[in-house]
Protein backbone atom coordinates (compact mmCIF):
# COMPACT_ATOMS: atom_id res chain seq x y z
CA UNK A 1 0.00 0.00 0.00
CA UNK A 2 2.78 2.45 0.69
CA UNK A 3 4.96 1.75 -2.31
CA UNK A 4 1.56 1.84 -4.65
CA UNK A 5 0.41 5.40 -3.30
CA UNK A 6 3.94 6.44 -3.52
CA UNK A 7 5.87 8.97 -6.10
CA UNK A 8 7.99 7.05 -8.48
CA UNK A 9 10.86 9.09 -9.71
CA UNK A 10 12.08 6.28 -12.06
CA UNK A 11 8.84 5.21 -13.75
CA UNK A 12 7.78 8.44 -14.20
CA UNK A 13 11.24 10.01 -15.66
CA UNK A 14 10.67 6.74 -18.04
CA UNK A 15 7.31 7.72 -19.15
CA UNK A 16 8.62 11.57 -19.86
CA UNK A 17 11.51 10.55 -21.85
CA UNK A 18 9.25 8.24 -23.69
CA UNK A 19 6.94 10.72 -24.55
CA UNK A 20 4.22 8.62 -22.51
CA UNK A 21 2.64 11.85 -21.40
CA UNK A 22 -0.98 9.72 -20.78
CA UNK A 23 0.28 7.20 -18.39
CA UNK A 24 2.94 9.47 -16.23
CA UNK A 25 -0.39 11.47 -15.50
CA UNK A 26 -1.49 8.70 -14.22
CA UNK A 27 1.47 7.89 -12.56
CA UNK A 28 1.47 10.84 -10.62
CA UNK A 29 -2.20 10.62 -9.83
CA UNK A 30 -1.86 8.18 -7.83
CA UNK A 31 0.61 9.77 -5.63
CA UNK A 32 -1.61 12.97 -5.24
CA UNK A 33 -5.16 11.67 -4.42
CA UNK A 34 -4.22 12.29 -0.40
CA UNK A 35 -1.80 13.02 1.82
CA UNK A 36 -1.44 9.40 3.63
CA UNK A 37 0.93 8.63 6.64
CA UNK A 38 1.58 5.51 7.63
CA UNK A 39 1.99 2.87 11.10
CA UNK A 40 3.35 -0.79 10.02
CA UNK A 41 1.98 -3.60 12.67
CA UNK A 42 5.47 -5.27 13.05
CA UNK A 43 3.37 -8.68 14.46
CA UNK A 44 0.17 -9.98 13.43
CA UNK A 45 -1.33 -10.24 16.74
CA UNK A 46 -4.98 -9.44 15.84
CA UNK A 47 -6.98 -6.67 14.32
CA UNK A 48 -7.70 -4.73 17.53
CA UNK A 49 -3.77 -4.49 18.01
CA UNK A 50 -3.24 -3.21 14.00
CA UNK A 51 -5.94 -0.39 14.74
CA UNK A 52 -4.58 0.46 18.37
CA UNK A 53 -1.32 0.64 16.82
CA UNK A 54 -2.77 3.76 15.28
CA UNK A 55 -3.46 5.09 18.37
CA UNK A 56 -0.59 7.99 18.50
CA UNK A 57 -1.44 8.91 15.10
CA UNK A 58 -5.02 9.64 15.41
CA UNK A 59 -5.24 11.09 18.67
CA UNK A 60 -8.22 12.17 20.50
CA UNK A 61 -10.79 12.07 17.50
CA UNK A 62 -13.05 9.82 16.67
CA UNK A 63 -12.07 7.77 13.16
CA UNK A 64 -12.51 5.05 10.59
CA UNK A 65 -11.61 1.65 10.42
CA UNK A 66 -11.43 -0.03 6.63
CA UNK A 67 -10.94 -3.75 5.86
CA UNK A 68 -9.92 -4.11 2.09
CA UNK A 69 -11.02 -7.29 1.63
CA UNK A 70 -14.57 -6.16 2.03
CA UNK A 71 -15.20 -3.69 -1.63
CA UNK A 72 -18.52 -2.07 -1.09
CA UNK A 73 -20.22 -0.62 -4.53
CA UNK A 74 -22.46 2.48 -3.59
CA UNK A 75 -23.64 5.73 -4.86
CA UNK A 76 -22.75 7.38 -1.96
CA UNK A 77 -19.82 5.72 -0.34
CA UNK A 78 -20.66 3.41 2.50
CA UNK A 79 -18.22 5.36 4.64
CA UNK A 80 -19.59 8.75 4.03
CA UNK A 81 -23.00 6.95 5.07
CA UNK A 82 -21.63 5.73 8.50
CA UNK A 83 -20.72 9.29 9.14
CA UNK A 84 -23.68 10.68 8.26
CA UNK A 85 -24.83 8.46 11.24
CA UNK A 86 -22.44 8.95 13.50
CA UNK A 87 -23.38 13.03 13.86
CA UNK A 88 -26.49 12.15 13.99
CA UNK A 89 -26.30 9.58 16.44
CA UNK A 90 -23.78 10.55 18.37
CA UNK A 91 -22.03 7.54 19.20
CA UNK A 92 -19.76 4.20 16.85
CA UNK A 93 -21.22 2.86 13.93
CA UNK A 94 -20.40 -0.77 12.89
CA UNK A 95 -21.84 -1.25 8.83
CA UNK A 96 -23.96 -4.30 8.85
CA UNK A 97 -26.03 -6.13 6.30
CA UNK A 98 -28.89 -8.46 6.79
CA UNK A 99 -27.62 -12.42 6.34
CA UNK A 100 -30.67 -14.88 6.15
CA UNK A 101 -29.40 -18.43 6.93
CA UNK A 102 -26.88 -20.59 8.22
CA UNK A 103 -24.33 -18.46 6.52
CA UNK A 104 -24.78 -16.16 9.56
CA UNK A 105 -22.67 -18.25 11.09
CA UNK A 106 -19.45 -16.38 9.00
CA UNK A 107 -19.74 -13.28 10.85
CA UNK A 108 -19.74 -11.16 14.32
CA UNK A 109 -23.74 -10.70 14.73
CA UNK A 110 -25.05 -8.05 16.48
CA UNK A 111 -27.58 -8.29 19.52
CA UNK A 112 -29.86 -5.49 20.44
CA UNK A 113 -33.12 -3.55 18.84
CA UNK A 114 -34.03 -1.77 15.42
CA UNK A 115 -34.39 1.83 15.94
CA UNK A 116 -37.53 3.44 15.91
CA UNK A 117 -36.93 6.14 13.69
CA UNK A 118 -34.59 4.32 10.60
CA UNK A 119 -34.87 1.51 9.99
CA UNK A 120 -31.36 1.18 8.76
CA UNK A 121 -30.04 1.58 12.20
CA UNK A 122 -29.42 -1.23 15.09
CA UNK A 123 -29.29 -0.02 18.72
CA UNK A 124 -26.43 -2.47 19.46
CA UNK A 125 -26.15 -4.09 23.00
CA UNK A 126 -24.31 -6.50 22.40
CA UNK A 127 -22.60 -8.55 19.57
CA UNK A 128 -21.66 -12.62 18.94
CA UNK A 129 -18.22 -13.72 16.57
CA UNK A 130 -19.33 -16.06 14.60
CA UNK A 131 -22.42 -17.92 16.28
CA UNK A 132 -24.46 -21.14 15.48
CA UNK A 133 -27.47 -20.52 13.12
CA UNK A 134 -30.06 -21.49 16.36
CA UNK A 135 -27.68 -19.28 18.52
CA UNK A 136 -27.83 -15.90 16.34
CA UNK A 137 -29.11 -12.63 18.13
CA UNK A 138 -30.41 -11.35 15.27
CA UNK A 139 -29.83 -11.10 11.38
CA UNK A 140 -27.41 -8.14 11.63
CA UNK A 141 -23.44 -9.57 10.27
CA UNK A 142 -20.87 -6.71 10.81
CA UNK A 143 -19.33 -6.21 7.96
CA UNK A 144 -15.29 -4.14 7.60
CA UNK A 145 -16.23 -0.98 7.83
CA UNK A 146 -16.56 1.24 11.44
CA UNK A 147 -16.39 4.45 12.84
CA UNK A 148 -15.70 4.41 16.56
CA UNK A 149 -14.25 6.94 18.70
CA UNK A 150 -11.18 7.16 20.72
CA UNK A 151 -12.32 5.63 23.81
CA UNK A 152 -11.73 2.36 22.02
CA UNK A 153 -7.99 2.67 22.18
CA UNK A 154 -7.99 2.69 25.58
CA UNK A 155 -10.74 0.05 25.75
CA UNK A 156 -8.19 -2.20 23.83
CA UNK A 157 -5.29 -1.45 26.13
CA UNK A 158 -7.44 -3.28 28.62
CA UNK A 159 -7.95 -6.26 26.55
CA UNK A 160 -6.60 -9.80 27.62
CA UNK A 161 -4.98 -11.27 24.44
CA UNK A 162 -6.64 -14.85 23.49
CA UNK A 163 -5.53 -17.45 21.26
CA UNK A 164 -2.20 -16.54 19.49
CA UNK A 165 -1.69 -13.54 21.80
CA UNK A 166 -4.09 -11.82 19.55
CA UNK A 167 -6.03 -8.78 20.64
CA UNK A 168 -9.44 -8.46 18.76
CA UNK A 169 -11.03 -5.50 17.72
CA UNK A 170 -14.61 -7.11 18.71
CA UNK A 171 -14.21 -7.22 22.19
CA UNK A 172 -12.92 -3.78 22.13
CA UNK A 173 -16.41 -2.49 20.72
CA UNK A 174 -18.47 -4.96 23.36
CA UNK A 175 -16.56 -3.19 25.61
CA UNK A 176 -17.22 0.22 24.15
CA UNK A 177 -21.31 -0.87 24.55
CA UNK A 178 -20.57 -0.72 27.68
CA UNK A 179 -20.11 2.84 28.29
CA UNK A 180 -21.51 4.33 25.01
CA UNK A 181 -23.80 4.59 22.22
CA UNK A 182 -23.06 2.07 19.19
CA UNK A 183 -24.84 1.47 16.50
CA UNK A 184 -25.13 -1.14 13.49
CA UNK A 185 -25.94 0.51 10.00
CA UNK A 186 -27.23 -1.64 7.15
CA UNK A 187 -25.57 0.22 4.25
CA UNK A 188 -26.93 0.80 0.95
CA UNK A 189 -24.94 -0.33 -1.10
CA UNK A 190 -23.53 -3.76 -2.91
CA UNK A 191 -20.51 -5.68 -0.80
CA UNK A 192 -18.47 -8.34 -2.21
CA UNK A 193 -16.45 -10.58 -0.23
CA UNK A 194 -12.59 -10.22 -2.00
CA UNK A 195 -10.95 -12.26 0.63
CA UNK A 196 -13.15 -15.11 -1.39
CA UNK A 197 -11.77 -15.93 -4.67
CA UNK A 198 -15.01 -15.96 -5.95
CA UNK A 199 -16.10 -12.40 -4.56
CA UNK A 200 -12.97 -11.50 -5.71
CA UNK A 201 -13.75 -12.84 -9.38
CA UNK A 202 -17.84 -10.82 -8.68
CA UNK A 203 -15.82 -7.51 -8.08
CA UNK A 204 -13.62 -7.60 -10.70
CA UNK A 205 -16.32 -8.10 -13.41
CA UNK A 206 -18.97 -6.00 -12.10
CA UNK A 207 -16.03 -2.91 -11.44
CA UNK A 208 -15.09 -3.57 -14.94
CA UNK A 209 -18.27 -3.29 -16.87
CA UNK A 210 -19.14 -0.02 -14.80
CA UNK A 211 -15.52 1.78 -16.71
CA UNK A 212 -16.32 3.81 -19.71
CA UNK A 213 -13.20 2.64 -20.88
CA UNK A 214 -13.54 -1.35 -20.80
CA UNK A 215 -17.10 -1.66 -19.77
CA UNK A 216 -18.32 -1.61 -23.64
CA UNK A 217 -15.42 -3.82 -25.04
CA UNK A 218 -15.35 -6.12 -21.84
CA UNK A 219 -19.48 -6.78 -22.16
CA UNK A 220 -18.85 -7.53 -25.99
CA UNK A 221 -15.91 -9.84 -24.65
CA UNK A 222 -17.95 -12.10 -22.08
CA UNK A 223 -21.64 -11.88 -24.59
CA UNK A 224 -19.12 -13.48 -26.97
CA UNK A 225 -17.82 -16.63 -24.87
CA UNK A 226 -19.81 -20.34 -24.99
CA UNK A 227 -20.84 -20.30 -21.49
Amino acid sequence: MEDHFDHSFELDATLERRGKLELLAVSRGVSALAKISYVRQKEPLGLGHAVLCAKDLVGDEPFAVILPDDVIDAKVPCLKQMIKIFDQKGGSVLATQTVEGPSISLYGVLSGSQDQDNPRIYNCTGMVEKPKFEDAPSKQAIIGRYVLTPRVFELLEQTTPGAGGEIQLTDGILALVKEEKVFGYTFEGKRFDAGDKFGMLQATVEFALKRSDLGPQFRAYLKGLAL
